[in-house]
């Protein structure tokens, strides 16, 4: 079975950092650009970061850039989003999802493959 599963949420406080992990199993994501969303209560899924596959060429949401670095491991077959500075506003539910042409791309129509979610809250 092709899953997706995303860890390392959790509740910080303004100011702190977490790493998110998205893990793949049934399938390599080598070939795979993969892409963070996030969703808040009361909001749309927006994009907040990709990574291509062979180049791995990245790219970032205005909001995040600057405190927010996504990387891959394909040793490990997981891709990481490393957030600093973070603030009240970044509170959501983080997923993940591979896009199958390995294209760094900021539309989630593209994905194929989605995590199930994992929550982070920023609040003091």
């Amino acid at each position: 079975q092709l899953q997706l599963v995303e860890s390392g949420g959790g509740l910080v406080q303004p100011g702190g950092s977490l790493r998110l992990s998205c893990a793949a199993s049934g399938f390599t994501l080598d070939y795979y650009a993969i892409g963070w969303f996030r969703q808040a209560p009361g909001k749309e899924r927006d994009w907040v970061s990709c990574i291509s596959n062979s180049s791995g060429r990245t790219n970032y949401a205005d909001s995040v850039k600057g405190r927010f670095t996504i990387s891959r491991d394909n040793a490990k077959n997981t891709v990481y989003l490393q957030m600093n500075s973070l603030k009240s506003e970044d509170t959501a539910v983080y997923y993940c999802a591979a896009e199958p042409i390995g294209r760094c791309r900021g539309a989630s129509d593209y994905y194929n493959y989605w995590g199930q979610g994992t929550q982070v809250t920023v609040s003091s």
